[in-house]
Order: C-alpha cells, then sequence, then structure tokens
C-alpha cells in the first residue's frame, strides 16, 4: 500500500512521447514569436540606424539630448548641442529626428 496502486485508467502513463513534446514545443515557438523575434527585429534597425549615422543629423540621445551630428567616428560622433560640443558612442543614439535636407531631396 505505501508505493501506491498502478493507475486504474491505462489511458494516463501510456501516451507516446511526442505527444507529451508538442505542448512544450508550442509553448517554445509562441515565446519566440512573441518575445525573441521582435527583440533581434529591433536590433537589427538600430544598427542600421546608428551605421546610417552622417553629419548634419539631428539625433536624440539614450540620455535625453537632442542634438546636430557633427562628425563620425568608428565607434563614437561628436555632437553639437545648443553651445556645448560632446562626443558619444554610436549606441547612445536612440532616434533620428531629422536628416540632412540633401539627403532628403535625394530620396524623391
Amino acid at each position: 500500500m505505501a508505493m501506491g496502486a498502478p493507475p486504474s485508467s491505462g489511458q494516463q502513463g501510456n501516451a507516446p512521447i511526442w505527444v507529451q513534446l508538442v505542448p512544450l514545443l508550442l509553448i517554445f515557438v509562441i515565446s519566440y514569436f512573441l518575445l525573441i523575434h521582435p527583440q533581434v527585429k529591433k536590433q537589427k534597425a538600430q544598427e542600421k540606424m546608428v551605421k546610417s549615422l552622417k553629419p548634419g543629423m539631428k539625433v536624440l540621445t539614450s540620455g535625453g539630448i537632442i542634438g546636430m551630428v557633427i562628425s563620425v567616428k568608428d565607434n563614437s560622433i561628436t555632437v553639437r548641442s545648443a553651445d556645448t560640443k560632446l562626443e558619444l558612442l554610436k549606441s547612445a543614439v536612440v532616434d533620428v529626428l531629422e536628416k540632412p535636407a540633401d539627403e532628403e531631396q535625394e530620396k524623391k
């Protein structure tokens, strides 16, 4: 009696292994499309935006600084905000607010 009696229904312990794995696989697929895929997509868009930085662009940084890009180096950019000249990492740029006028005309 201490060991317990075998299940009275033959269906409980005899399910094939693939039937038991289907819910686990569904959870993984759903979590991939809800969590991982959007993050990867956002990261690729951020990398593309950082690579396209050019002098004359108006940018917003993660610290809330809005300024005009003066020069672009390998890992950093120089930004002028009001009377201040700052050197920031490219990864600090969150958004491009304005592109140079000549670049906007090229797209038209």
